[in-house]
């Protein structure tokens, strides 16, 4: 590797919903300045914009990238630029130019630089032959364009770690449930909408069938996570620094609409699946993190009652 990397951390797609609460901690704990938020959007009014630097870059303009390192400092980036699954389904070239394309672009700048990368995965890299209980090491054949770029991203993360010493490191996130920031275009944003339908109107037409069964992740673990991970020491990173497990908790469709109604009175759902319901068919229930709790001592909060409690709470004080 060749330059000697700055200090500063950059987040690419810091207007996305991991993003935003990503790009929020981190200034919390760095500092405003230590933290350049980056996205291809425009948001003047964005938080994430007018809380500490901000560029408007794209992840697929490699010399534009390598010139933001250079100018700003970097010496970390957490990569979260992508096109998610269900948008992806509908777009796949531009969701493998985002999602493939543009992890090159963050690790050819971080060979260059001597930068360290965040870069997630998915448990959309499973496929429908891994067991329903989906453990770290199993066949990873996905049946989306989406999970197909998230296990070439993993792939590339370790050949940059073993070919070029990159420390890179990632997390197979599960569905994630955040009331801070839209749901950016997923199989799993029903999680989301669940909560905006229940205030707003008292009903909510759910896009999978009551039966659906998939891991899920409140937004605070989440983001626990992937800050513990990147604090870890190296050694303690195994085989599965590409991406790693991570289970919060699994539910039901049903079980989470039930939860919702034992806290919006009155708040009926129907299932009525659409495209999406053959994506989530072919993931996991539940996934075993027995490697990243091993590795860097991770452990979940948020159960289904936590989570609900607390988006229900989130929503009702950001309205007031």
């Amino acid at each position: 590797m060749a330059d000697t990397p700055g200090s500063r951390i950059l987040v690419t797609g810091a207007l996305g919903q991991i993003g935003t609460e990503l790009t929020e901690a981190l200034r919390e704990r760095y500092g405003a300045d230590a933290v350049v938020a980056s996205d291809v959007r425009d948001l003047p009014d964005h938080p994430c914009v007018l809380g500490g630097p901000y560029r408007n870059l794209s992840v697929i303009d490699a010399d534009a990238f390598d010139r933001v390192v250079v100018e700003e400092g970097i010496g970390t980036v957490y990569h979260l630029a992508a096109i998610l699954s269900a948008a992806g389904e509908k777009k796949p070239e531009l969701c493998e130019r985002i999602n493939v394309g543009g992890t090159v672009t963050v690790l050819e700048a971080a060979r260059n630089h001597s930068l360290r990368v965040y870069a997630p995965s998915s448990i959309a890299v499973f496929g429908p032959d891994a067991p329903k209980h989906a453990p770290q090491e199993c066949a990873l054949n996905p049946t989306t364009m989406y999970g197909q770029t998230k296990v070439t991203g993993e792939r590339l993360a370790m050949n940059y770690w073993k070919q070029y010493g990159v420390d890179v490191r990632g997390i197979r996130y599960p569905g994630l449930v955040s009331y801070k920031a839209p749901a950016g275009g997923g199989t799993t944003d029903y999680a989301v909408d669940i909560f905006h339908h229940a205030l707003k109107n008292g009903h909510y037409d759910c896009f999978v069938r009551g039966d659906t069964r998939l891991p899920m992740m409140y937004m605070d673990d989440a983001i626990r996570a992937t800050i513990a991970l990147m604090d870890a020491p190296v050694e303690a990173i195994g085989t599965a620094r590409g991406g790693y497990n991570l289970s919060g908790c699994s539910f039901t469709a049903t079980e989470l609409a039930e939860a919702v109604g034992a806290r919006v009175p009155g708040f009926t759902c129907d299932f009525l699946p659409d495209v999406r319901q053959k994506y989530a068919d072919s993931w996991p229930d539940s996934v075993d993190d027995e490697a990243a709790q091993s590795d860097w001592g991770w452990d979940a909060e948020y159960d289904l009652d936590a989570m609900c409690d607390a988006m229900i709470a989130g929503l009702q004080s950001s309205s007031i």
